[in-house]
């Protein structure tokens, strides 16, 4: 995984890297998977996506102007070609995607429950759908939509705290904790 320093950012959210990590093995990618990465932001999930799948191809969805030119800019620096960005506000765009093998959710605009419609809808039999949230809320919302269409799911907390060099001392910095949230869709 590439350090979260490599990225073009500006003020534009990103999914860490031992986030980005724990997503995509919840992702189970293959060199020619084909994924939706959903509110990509910088597009630092979508970037390392596309070089796990390096013969399939990356469907980064977003809906903010500042972050999808940080999503073109890291492309070509990261020098992926198999990446198509729409611009959207998900669920609107997601129609027009291929068949998927693998479907990530890292933003959702209040729209979570449609998005998922939507995703299910592409996602392949044995295709998995991978959610990050931050909020109870959109985990709750998350959860509440699995367990009502009786989807089998995995969740999970992570907490991560990175030591950082301040002078000689070593400091702890906490980051967000993230719900990890992954299905796979049975038939």
């Amino acid at each position: 995984m590439l350090n979260d320093e490599e990225f073009l950012r500006g003020n534009v959210p990103m999914t860490k890297r031992e986030i980005r990590t724990l997503t995509l093995a919840a992702a189970r990618l293959d060199v020619d998977s084909v994924v939706a990465d959903v509110g990509a932001g910088t597009g630092s999930i979508t970037i390392e996506a596309a070089r796990l799948a390096h013969g399939g191809k990356v469907f980064a969805i977003e809906r903010n102007a500042a972050a999808i030119e940080l999503i073109r800019r890291n492309i070509e620096k990261f020098s992926v070609g198999n990446v198509e960005i729409i611009c959207a506000a998900a669920p609107d765009g997601l129609a027009s995607l291929p068949a998927l093998d693998a479907a990530i959710i890292g933003g959702s605009g209040g729209r979570l429950n449609a998005i998922l419609d939507a995703l299910f809808d592409k996602l392949k039999t044995g295709g998995r759908l991978v959610l990050n949230a931050i909020t109870l809320q959109t985990a709750t919302t998350a959860l509440e939509y699995l367990r009502a269409r009786a989807l089998p799911y995995d969740a999970f907390q992570v907490q991560i705290t990175r030591l950082e060099r301040v002078g000689r001392y070593d400091m702890a910095k906490a980051l967000n904790p993230v719900w990890i949230i992954a299905a796979t869709k049975e038939v």
